[in-house]
């Protein structure tokens, strides 16, 4: 098997309504590297990404189902409010992080009541068609330890 890249890219992430969400081109912000395969970033902006160089630029969409899934209904529910406790003042958007079998999960809060917090634990931009404005800035192989470790060094 081919040796895994580390590839560093400058993106801009807007929604279907042309909003910003993210970018790597402010000023005082790095070009996002990641590790080819590790799972570093959204399965289908990294698909979109194989075999790009230095220099290419492209525009990709991505449904749901290549970045953060669709909306999950059974990860909006209500909690007891002394779920809470320690915490005054608790507001609709609000995010917190809960304990779960499956180990820490950032929730946030979309509704509250007087007995109940209704808490949502989809990712933010579950649902969402994301739509990357991306340049490569480098493309390398990765060295054994990054391959190793999955991540960059």
């Amino acid at each position: 098997m081919a040796q895994p890249r580390v590839v560093t890219i400058h993106y801009t992430l807007t929604n279907d309504q042309g909003e910003q969400l993210d970018t790597s081109r402010e000023e005082g912000r790095e070009p996002l590297s990641y590790v080819e395969g590790a799972q570093n970033i959204i399965g289908g902006l990294e698909n979109a990404l194989v075999e790009k160089a230095a220099g290419d630029k492209l525009k990709v969409d991505i449904e749901p189902a290549e970045g953060y899934g669709e909306i999950n209904e059974e990860l909006v529910q209500p909690v007891p409010r002394s779920a809470f406790e320690g915490v005054d003042s608790i507001e609709p958007g609000m995010q917190f992080q809960a304990q779960t079998p499956g180990g820490p999960q950032v929730v946030r809060v979309v509704e509250v009541g007087d007995e109940n917090v209704t808490i949502d634990a989809n990712h933010p931009l579950a649902g969402e068609t994301l739509h990357f404005d991306v340049e490569v800035v480098e493309a390398r192989e990765a060295t054994d330890e990054e391959t190793e470790h999955g991540h960059v060094h």
